[in-house]
């Protein structure tokens, strides 16, 4: 069981970061996180999430013409923005990923459940990834505000792959973070049947 620190860590103290400070994000870092996020399960262990971490000024400034006009400023300051995307066609790698059973067949010719499962589980690996980077002490910055046709253009053009969502990264800066915002409880969500 975790202790407390960890879960304000993860979860109690956790905020969305609107706001950087100057201080970079190391590649040894990212592949770190991803060393971590990519044990989470997923179905038929489909592992459909495709990462782009966006660093350099040039690829920022064109993620930025991407993004919904609040969330451009904060690609632009972030020390880093993961654009999560799903390859749609991630069940070609199913017979390495899981040998042990045909699932490759589940989804050749079914693409509503292709799609369906390549949505859900890389939404899946992109939470996995925000709690990735809290335990390795970055802060985070989860967007949907962005077009993804122009993202796709930009960063997937020619491949199977396409955008999920977009999770800037580093060292938030405190000042900037909004009050906290309240939470449903128990009863108003959850039901024990």
């Amino acid at each position: 069981m975790l202790n407390d620190t960890a879960l304000d860590t993860l979860f109690y103290a956790a905020r969305t970061h609107n706001g950087w400070l100057e201080r970079p994000v190391s590649d040894a870092q990212l592949a770190h996180l991803f060393d971590l996020m990519k044990w989470g399960p997923t179905s038929a262990n489909s592992s459909p999430a495709r990462i782009v971490f966006v660093k350099s000024a040039a690829e920022k400034e064109r993620l930025a013409t991407c993004m919904a006009p609040g969330n451009a400023p904060k690609v632009l300051a972030a020390p880093v923005t993961a654009i999560v995307g799903m390859d749609m066609e991630f069940y070609e790698k199913l017979p390495y990923l899981a040998p042990h059973m045909d699932a490759r067949s589940w989804f050749t010719g079914n693409q509503a459940l292709a799609d369906a499962t390549a949505f859900r589980n890389s939404s899946l690996q992109g939470a996995y990834l925000i709690m990735a980077a809290r335990a390795i002490g970055l802060d985070c910055g989860p967007m949907s505000g962005f077009d993804a046709d122009k993202v796709n253009a930009a960063f997937f053009a020619g491949s199977t792959v396409k955008a999920n969502f977009v999770c800037s990264l580093g060292y938030g800066d405190a000042t900037k973070v909004h009050p906290r915002a309240p939470r449903l409880s128990f009863d108003e969500v959850c039901k024990i049947v």
